[in-house]
């Protein structure tokens, strides 16, 4: 205990005669870190197919941030605490998340709406939690004094903030790292061959009646449940707009 008090008094210190530009430049690393890990945490949504086991995934990744913040800002990781600090502040979010996850069940088109609804909610926990914890941190404050219920309001705030700042830096993630495709090369010009005739393939016989309804029904519950994401702020208007396109064909 002498010892983190001793630690504690150190950093104050150093803290009080550092530069403002030193102080910039440790806020800026913070930021690509948190916006880093925030990617991450939404491309663990859609690369692991199987529900729950993203937010686990997630919760790793918002350990490793918090870890990666501790280092810009010296301060001593305890691994123990930033678990229990992560659950805390997050529990309400990953509930959320892991409701969502659960999408991932139903056949189709189900991976693709659950991948993306808690792609959302995971980045925007991320986000807040590395908000936090950048600005605790960058003030001079440590694992030992931290107000759970003060900062905690302000994880909920940068919570829905996040939604709309992990869309965003997806996208400029990915027009970012996707080149457009190089045009395709001219093919080499060779004479046709005659073909001999094939034989015509029997028509596929349409659906029963029956097979008709039971697709129709199912369709109109999947955008059913898209427009209740859509007003919730889960998914923006254009995703509701492009995956009811590809559930109606």
């Amino acid at each position: 205990m002498r010892k983190k008090l001793s630690d504690y008094a150190k950093k104050t210190l150093k803290d009080s005669i550092m530069t403002p530009d030193q102080k910039s430049d440790k806020d800026a690393h913070a930021g690509t870190i948190i916006r880093n890990h925030v990617i991450w945490s939404m491309g663990a949504s859609y690369v692991i197919p199987l529900p729950v086991a993203d937010v686990f995934a997630v919760s790793a990744l918002q350990l490793d941030m918090i870890r990666q913040l501790c280092r810009v800002y010296h301060i001593d990781f305890a691994e123990t605490q930033g678990k229990a600090l992560v659950t805390s502040l997050t529990t309400s979010a990953m509930t959320k998340a892991g409701a969502r996850s659960l999408i991932k069940l139903i056949p189709g088109i189900g991976t693709v709406i659950g991948g993306v609804t808690t792609a959302v909610l995971n980045g925007a926990s991320t986000y807040a939690l590395g908000e936090v914890f950048r600005k605790h941190f960058g003030s001079g404050g440590t694992f030992l004094d931290f107000d759970t219920d003060r900062l905690k309001k302000m994880y909920n705030e940068k919570f829905e903030k996040g939604k709309d700042v992990a869309r965003q830096w997806k996208q400029e993630q990915a027009q970012d790292i996707v080149p457009p495709p190089p045009p395709p090369a001219p093919a080499p010009h060779t004479p046709e061959r005659p073909q001999p005739p094939t034989a015509t393939a029997a028509p596929t016989p349409p659906p029963p009646p029956a097979a008709k309804a039971h697709e129709a029904e199912d369709n109109i519950r999947k955008i059913r449940e898209l427009a209740e994401m859509r007003a919730q702020n889960i998914i923006t208007e254009e995703e509701f707009q492009a995956m009811k396109k590809r559930i109606i064909g």
